[in-house]
């Protein structure tokens, strides 16, 4: 009886610690699933962390983005702006130029007017049937040759009166052009001359010229301002000098009227001046 009571004593205790085992196990299993969802969590946490800081990176980069995109907007507004006012002014600056090409041109085609007018009027007063007194335009310029047999005796720098008679013509037209410049040039041909006044070719195509502007002063009235002496030697042929006939053509006096060069090329200065800005 006493066996029995220790043994009935015995199996309530052993019954009870193997339910505390397995209670204990439940516990422990269920702990480390409770741990390994803390820690799959945790990851998870950490990975959502870590994409909603790169979130935030992506937001704060788009937001100065579209700050920088703004205000690019606002530059590019301003550039436009500027550039439809610089275009403007660059048109206008176009038209300005226009019309001083245009004033420019105008004031050539009226020096070239003047020009063939004054052709005109030397063709009528002095007579171009004459095959010794040739008069045509070059380089925008009047310009009279005479044959120095209508002007001087040969190896001579005294002018006959009979050229007199033509260069009346001549100081006629030259005098109703006051602003206009007359170069007279002395013109040989390649013959060397030497005597007691003259050296060479070189003085006697200077003492032509000069003899030709005295007359015009002294006894034909032509203002002295106007008047331009030049010896030109034999060096511009209008022929080779291997004729009697070819000589005789080199043997001339050339007589310019022109605008005066001054005037003339300080107004072409000043326009291209006010073209260039």
């Amino acid at each position: 009886m006493r066996k029995v009571l220790v043994l009935a004593a015995i199996v309530p205790f052993v019954l009870t610690s193997c339910v505390s085992k397995k209670k204990f196990a439940a516990l422990e299993a269920k702990q480390k699933e409770t741990q390994d969802l803390l820690n799959s969590a945790t990851v998870k946490l950490n990975a959502c962390l870590a994409e909603k800081d790169a979130l935030s990176n992506q937001v704060d980069y788009l937001k100065k983005n579209n700050s920088d995109l703004i205000n690019s907007s606002k530059e590019l507004t301003v550039l436009t702006t500027k550039g439809a006012e610089n275009l403007e002014k660059s048109l206008e600056s176009l038209k300005e130029k226009d019309l001083k090409i245009s004033r420019l041109q105008d004031a050539l085609t009226k020096k070239d007017s003047v020009t063939l007018a004054l052709v005109t009027s030397l063709k009528r007063e002095v007579g171009i049937d004459d095959p010794d007194i040739n008069i045509n335009v070059e380089k925008g310029v009047v310009m009279i040759s005479i044959a120095d047999n209508l002007l001087f005796k040969s190896g001579s720098y005294d002018v006959n009166l009979k050229a007199k008679t033509v260069l009346a013509k001549v100081a006629k037209v030259i005098n109703s052009k006051p602003d206009f410049e007359c170069m007279v040039e002395g013109h040989t041909d390649n013959v060397p001359i030497k005597n007691a006044v003259l050296l060479d070719n070189w003085d006697l195509s200077v003492k032509r010229a000069t003899s030709i502007v005295r007359v015009l002063q002294n006894d034909l009235g032509v203002n002295p301002k106007q008047l331009i002496p030049a010896g030109r030697s034999y060096f511009i042929p209008l022929a080779e000098n291997d004729t009697d006939a070819n000589k005789a053509k080199n043997r001339r006096t050339r007589i310019i009227i022109m605008p005066k060069i001054d005037q003339f090329y300080d107004m072409l200065e000043k326009e291209m001046k006010t073209l260039s800005k």
